[in-house]
């Protein structure tokens, strides 16, 4: 009798999950490049004030939350070949364009060197003419970025549902969300040294320049799984495993559920408890993203590039890294062993959550005894942001249809938009400001900008119950959206 040949199946969609990895790691990094590095190092050669970096961070909020809008739809028309391969050269040639600001900045202006700006008098007319093409330069390299990274997440989630079966996608998911924190680490750790080494131009070139080496690993490595030169057969039935069952239970789906137009959403108290989650929360992690560098550069002398520095953001997104991955696990908790339904559960969840940035009103105050506690102080109010967001975004799937998910998510960011821009903006010009009144200005023993400083944490600390309070009065108990 003839043994039955069996081939060993291949395992190449986790090569695919490790580029989706990369990519989003990179993402991050582009982004943070410039938070890293503009106190500094830019501020002192184009003469910013913290109302100038507020103003860049704020209208940055604003494109990327349009863009969201929009990206999804794109990445579907387009394919994720091709569609991921546009976001990524877009994204790329924004983080490199910054590094010609400089350079425009000194010819529109007229001067010989970049040394002449940095030379200006501070507070001249020249001064705030240079701050403001300089700004303006800024702006639209954000502008591109922005729009070339609203295309990392729905071209990732749409490659892991080409690639893995339904019940691998969670994790595969997990994998490569996970760059985002990576390069949160990576970022301290090495921009602000390529800045110190060669410039802070070259930190967006190396760094933008990841971006063109992912490409060509893309159009190398990526196809369809049934097309795909690497994937065999035995990995293409496991991958195809539940087709047949997803094409049923779409079709069925598809009779069952209505899509709600646009404007109807806006009708709904769900759809405005969302948009207050959103609204009150989004712009305190991007205000810690954009400020932290700044503040440890403020307030004890740490600038990025230092050692200790370094290690402070380090340790302040190490924090948020670790403890957010328990953000879903407590509601499952609540609803596996306290009987509660879904959406009962995670909002007893988000209430533990939000009483985490609390911790918040104490960073300044501590901050007189070390450095350390506030950068213990705010990864622990990061990690009950990233907890309360990944519970915030599940509430959509509690309360609406699968038809309307993608249209309230795109709501909710654009909300989370203008409340970062809100925030960032705002706290620029406050901080700018606060630095001109000296002991003029006083709050809670601070002086100054340390004064304003404390100011916004408080806001930022409040910021989560009062979100939840609000989100509660809306929706009192679970309530799902049904479609006419």
């Amino acid at each position: 009798m003839t043994p039955v040949k069996t081939t060993k199946m291949s395992n190449f969609r986790w090569v695919i999950c490790a580029l989706l990895f990369l990519a989003t790691t990179v993402n991050y990094m582009d982004r943070q490049v410039l938070s890293l590095t503009w106190k500094d190092f830019i501020a002192p050669e184009f003469h910013w004030t913290d109302d100038d970096y507020g103003t860049i961070t704020g209208w940055f909020s604003i494109f990327y939350a349009v863009a969201n809008l929009f990206a999804g739809k794109f990445i579907d028309w387009m394919g994720t070949k091709k569609g991921y391969l546009i976001a990524i050269f877009v994204w790329s040639t924004g983080a490199v364009l910054h590094a010609g600001c400089g350079w425009a900045a000194m010819n529109i202006e007229g001067y010989d060197s970049i040394e002449a700006l940095r030379m200006v008098q501070a507070g001249s007319d020249a001064a705030v003419a240079i701050a403001t093409i300089s700004v303006y330069l800024f702006l639209s390299c954000r502008m591109v970025l922005a729009l070339g990274e609203a295309g990392n997440f729905p071209a990732a989630i749409k490659v892991t549902a080409e690639y893995f079966p339904k019940k691998d996608r969670a994790f595969s998911t997990s994998i490569f969300n996970s760059g985002a924190s990576v390069g949160a680490l990576a970022a301290p750790a090495t921009i602000p040294l390529l800045a110190r080494a060669w410039g802070w131009e070259m930190a967006f070139i190396i760094i933008g320049v990841l971006g063109y080496v992912w490409m060509g690993l893309w159009l190398w490595l990526y196809d369809k799984p049934h097309k795909s030169k690497y994937v065999n057969q035995a990995e293409l039935n496991y991958i195809e495993q539940d087709n047949d069952i997803a094409e049923v239970q779409n079709k069925q789906e598809a009779k069952e559920e209505k899509t709600i137009s646009f404007w109807k959403c806006f009708t709904f108290k769900q759809t405005w408890s969302f948009i207050v989650g959103k609204l009150m929360t989004d712009g305190v992690w991007w205000f810690f993203l954009f400020w932290a560098p700044a503040y440890f550069s403020d307030q004890y002398g740490y600038t990025s590039d230092s050692t200790m520095g370094i290690l402070l953001i380090l340790t302040l997104y190490a924090i948020v890294t670790v403890l957010s991955i328990g953000g879903g696990y407590l509601p499952k908790y609540f609803v596996e062993n306290r009987g509660m339904n879904p959406y009962l559960g995670r909002m007893r969840a988000m209430l533990i959550f939000a009483f985490f940035p609390l911790l918040g009103l104490f960073a300044q105050p501590l901050g007189a005894y070390s450095a350390w506690w506030p950068a213990i102080l705010i990864g622990l109010l990061g990690a009950g942001h990233q907890a309360w967001s990944a519970n915030l975004f599940s509430t959509i799937g509690d309360m609406f249809p699968k038809s309307t998910i993608g249209t309230i998510t795109g709501i909710g960011s654009m909300a989370g938009g203008l409340g970062s821009f809100a925030i960032n903006k705002g706290s620029g010009k406050f901080f700018t400001w606060a630095a001109e009144q000296g002991d003029a200005f006083q709050f809670m023993g601070f002086e100054g900008k340390p004064a304003a400083y404390m100011i916004v944490f408080c806001i930022c600390a409040v910021a989560y119950l009062i979100g939840w309070c609000i989100m509660k009065a809306l929706v009192p108990k679970y309530k799902p959206v049904i479609a006419d």
